[in-house]
């Protein structure tokens, strides 16, 4: 009887592995990775409400078609100098991004890009090279394209710069093909504070904005600059609109001349600057204001510095073909 038993058992134990083979492995599919875009990465790191993704500024190409309904013209200009002052530094690179708008500031598309170096009578100073990444071997024998440049410039309605105090007089030192061009400065003609940017830097712009780019080079900075000027927002008009409304307002120069010389930290205090006259305008601290605002700056002036009721400080009235001049 255990004989029985055990040949039971050794029966069993022989078939099994038959029994477990017949059966085989589990055939259940592994799990698949799931293969998720950049994009999708980037969005998930910025929900979590831990991360700021910066993504890459790529540029708009040039349009094959200039749609009519866009019917001005605008230029985004850029220059990198020798240094600051146009009287005695040079213009090294000039970059310019030509794009249509319509009236009410909507922008349509770029039509023509420019970029050229120029060398410089003398050697480029170490501190630029390090700003803006150009060296002598790479201006040498160099000479801006005068031609392909005014073939931009003259058909323009308005030319922006990022701070047109200062490349408005490189470029018309430079060239008369800026001579009697409309000029708007995306620094100063445009509120970002109330449009939640921190600063005015284009660097500050663009990381604010949620991108990052080759700065300090001419062109590079131009389409960085389209890019903020056209930033979508919820509400209210874009930066662009802003910039072209403002360059159609008149401005006021005031003079503050011969002010009391007790005074003058008074007028720093507000915001006036001083001219030394060297640059043909009158030896005295100056603002410029809104055409609204001329009143209650006069009245300041004479209640406050002048002292005198009758007091009548020089003034001039400023167009976009005035302002950001020489």
């Amino acid at each position: 009887m255990s004989v029985h038993r055990d040949s039971q058992l050794d029966m069993f134990a022989k078939a099994s592995p038959a029994i477990a083979k017949a059966r085989g492995p589990s055939r259940r599919p592994l799990p698949q990775p799931v293969v998720h875009s950049d994009e999708d990465m980037a969005r998930t790191l910025e929900e979590s409400g831990n991360y700021r993704i910066l993504r890459k500024l790529i540029a708009r190409p040039i349009a094959s078609v200039r749609r009519p309904e866009f019917s001005r013209l605008g230029i985004i200009l850029d220059t990198e100098t020798t240094g600051l002052n146009h009287r005695s530094d040079e213009i090294i690179e000039i970059g310019a991004v030509a794009f249509t708008f319509n009236d009410d500031g909507a922008i349509g598309d770029i039509v023509g890009i420019y970029g050229g170096l120029q060398q410089p009578s003398r050697p480029i100073p170490p501190e630029i090279t390090r700003l803006t990444g150009i060296t002598d071997a790479m201006v040498e024998g160099q000479v801006i394209d005068i031609p392909a440049l005014r073939s931009l410039i003259e058909p323009a309605d308005l030319i922006i710069a990022h701070n047109a105090g200062f490349d408005r007089p490189f470029c018309e030192a430079f060239s008369t093909i800026f001579a009697g061009k409309a000029w708007a400065c995306s620094v100063s003609e445009i509120d970002w504070s109330a449009r939640g940017f921190e600063g005015t830097k284009l660097g500050y712009l663009v990381g604010q904005a949620g991108y990052f780019h080759d700065g300090h080079r001419a062109v590079d900075d131009c389409h960085a600059l389209l890019e903020i000027l056209d930033r979508a927002q919820s509400e209210g008009e874009s930066p662009f609109a802003e910039l072209y409304r403002a360059s159609q307002r008149s401005r006021i120069r005031i003079f503050a001349e011969h002010s009391p010389f007790e005074m003058k930290d008074h007028l720093k205090a507000r915001g006036y600057r001083w001219s030394d006259g060297s640059d043909g305008r009158l030896k005295s601290w100056w603002i410029e204001v809104g055409e609204d605002e001329l009143g209650d700056e006069l009245s300041y002036l004479r209640a406050e510095i002048y002292r005198w009721r009758e007091a009548d400080p020089p003034t001039v009235r400023l167009t976009a073909f005035d302002r950001f001049k020489l």
